[in-house]
């Protein structure tokens, strides 16, 4: 799989035609007529070209959904030298200027950030169906591992559109069946919301059916990873809405299949919480027992940059070392979550009253393997001293803290310097298996069996307990006073489990892009963002014209580039018009 980009070079040499004048009656060299790619070794380039999708991506659309799923949720700010750079991110954080439109926000090399997702998707998309349209009629015989390369373009099929049906809502399905004139006339509205999410399922139920039990190359999915995000997506579809996005049912025989999936995952064997909550985030613990799914990356592997991490790009502090552009900035809002109570539990209610203080106060260990704080240690290195001055861009602006899990240390054998701005090799984990157990216990509560939830909750609370031993300065001393506990059961009620959960879901998966999609899914969005907005406004000036508007602002508007090149056929999300 690290060799994805260089296949694919390859693959569209042989593919690509080259111009010549009509008195050349020679053929040129290179070119490679449609019946030709049906050869087995074209149709595994054209499944490569699939794959290499997820990889191909840049800090302008990034397929680590930070900008989405952070910047719109109240974990993070946008970050960078002030809202006007890169201001579409600004747009989204703040959601009172977004439109359907954004190429006002869009200088050229940035472009229009929602269509341009929208684009690449819909590209990854017609890649699969290629690949489909052309395994499907291959024999067998000559390409023995058919049955199973479907069942993977199946999965990535369920996975570009899984993104993006969390960010859209209303999006045009397209398979490998589709005509040229099918898909001329085809709307967004076609099918139903739940219509849509039955489609997304029925790609992973295809690849649990026809994928192996494990696979030799890393990046690509097996019968379990399948499994996992069936259950992903069943938990999201359990949560019925109607069209102002409001959470009208909550599914319970969907609840009942995602704890099903869940277990039969666990019961595969194949993966773990890891010992140390740092180790997800380390390169040298890349494809561990917690990464169920990954984008896998490279550098130094022949091609110009390596399938290095374009998604984090921008993310990188100021410092020295490295360099650029100190974007994806933890808000203080949670910073203030990881506070502890005196009995080690979180502090629900009184958590924000005032801003952290790290000398009279204490807090769960995931706060310093998420933020980066002053005067604290860089990604474990205690010879590299995080500080406000050297290290944050507009701290004025934005706050004195960087986002720790998707950056590296400079002294990683993974890092990348692509002037002015850095990167690493590291992998982009996509699902991991604290989120999938998370998924089961959040199940559980919503049936009604929230003491099945408790020891996974605690499973979840124990490994943060556990992992302090890489949270140091040079001389011993911890980095911060930790004091987290177990729940003990006691007035563990479905509502004290559900709030439970969702704080750990909060805590365990920071700044993983995951938040905003969570608060969707609940039904609870605008209430929490705006209470989010409410106070902070009074310590971010930038936020004082923030506002989320229920019923809107859970999806983004169907870009509007789209819309017209639909013809019209495509509709807008409601409230965009």
């Amino acid at each position: 799989m690290k060799l994805i980009q260089r296949y694919l070079l390859i693959l569209l040499v042989a593919i690509t035609g080259i111009s010549c004048s009509d008195f050349l009656e020679v053929s040129p060299q290179g070119v490679i007529g449609d019946e030709a790619l049906n050869s087995p070794e074209n149709i595994d380039g054209l499944v490569i070209a699939a794959y290499a999708m997820l990889g191909n991506d840049h800090y302008t659309v990034p397929n680590m959904l930070w900008p989405w799923g952070d910047l719109r949720s109240g974990d993070a700010y946008k970050g960078g030298d002030g809202p006007a750079d890169i201001s579409i991110y600004h747009a989204m954080e703040v959601f009172s200027t977004i439109q359907p439109d954004m190429s006002a926000y869009a200088p050229s090399v940035l472009g229009d950030l929602d269509n341009k997702k929208w684009e690449r998707q819909y590209t990854a998309i017609s890649r699969v169906n290629n690949a489909l349209r052309r395994l499907q009629d291959v024999d067998e015989t000559a390409y023995p591992k058919k049955s199973q390369r479907i069942a993977e373009m199946r999965f990535l099929r369920g996975h570009y559109y899984f993104d993006l049906k969390i960010l859209f809502k209303h999006i045009p399905w397209i398979d490998e069946q589709a005509s040229v004139e099918e898909i001329e006339a085809i709307s967004n509205t076609a099918n139903t919301d739940q219509e849509l999410w039955d489609l997304v399922a029925a790609e992973f139920r295809a690849a649990a059916s026809g994928l192996p039990e494990s696979q030799t190359d890393a990046g690509r999915p097996n019968k379990f990873t399948a499994k996992a995000y069936l259950a992903k997506v069943l938990l999201y579809q359990a949560y019925e809405q109607n069209e102002d996005h409001q959470v009208v049912a909550v599914n319970a025989e969907k609840l009942e299949e995602v704890v099903t999936l869940v277990d039969e995952v666990i019961g595969s064997g194949q993966y773990s919480l890891e010992s140390d909550f740092a180790n997800p985030f380390l390169w040298e613990f890349e494809n561990g027992t917690e990464s169920v799914w990954a984008i896998q990356r490279s550098h130094d592997d022949g091609t110009t940059t390596g399938n290095i991490d374009f998604s984090s790009m921008l993310n990188n502090p100021m410092s020295t070392e490295l360099g650029c552009c100190w974007f994806h900035i933890p808000s203080q809002n949670l910073v203030n979550s990881f506070k502890t109570d005196e009995s080690g539990l979180p502090m629900f209610d009184a958590f924000n009253e005032n801003d952290l203080d790290l000398s009279s106060e204490t807090v769960d260990p995931r706060l310093d393997h998420t933020v980066a704080q002053p005067e604290k240690p860089w990604k474990y290195e205690t010879s590299i001293i995080y500080t406000e001055d050297e290290w944050a861009r507009q701290p004025g602006i934005y706050g004195p803290y960087s986002s720790l899990k998707e950056n590296v240390s400079p002294n990683c054998e993974c890092f990348e310097r692509i002037p002015p701005f850095m990167s690493s090799s590291k992998n982009t984990i996509l699902i991991r298996f604290a989120d999938v157990l998370l998924w089961k216990a959040e199940a559980l509560i919503e049936l009604g069996r929230q003491g099945e939830a408790l020891p996974i909750i605690n499973q979840i609370r124990q490994r943060a307990i556990n992992s302090t031993e890489l949270l140091q300065y040079a001389n011993g001393a911890p980095l911060s006073n930790y004091n987290v506990a177990l729940y003990d059961g006691s007035s563990w009620t479905q509502t004290f489990a559900r709030q439970a959960l969702r704080w750990e879901r909060r805590l365990e998966l920071a700044m993983e892009g995951h938040r905003f999609f969570d608060l969707v899914r609940w039904g609870v969005a605008a209430q929490e963002i705006n209470e989010y907005f409410s106070a902070e406004k009074s310590k971010r000036e930038y936020l004082q014209s923030a506002q989320f508007e229920g019923g809107k602002h859970e999806y983004l508007p169907i870009p509007q580039q789209q819309i017209n090149l639909s013809n019209g056929r495509y509709l807008q999300n409601k409230g965009y018009n």
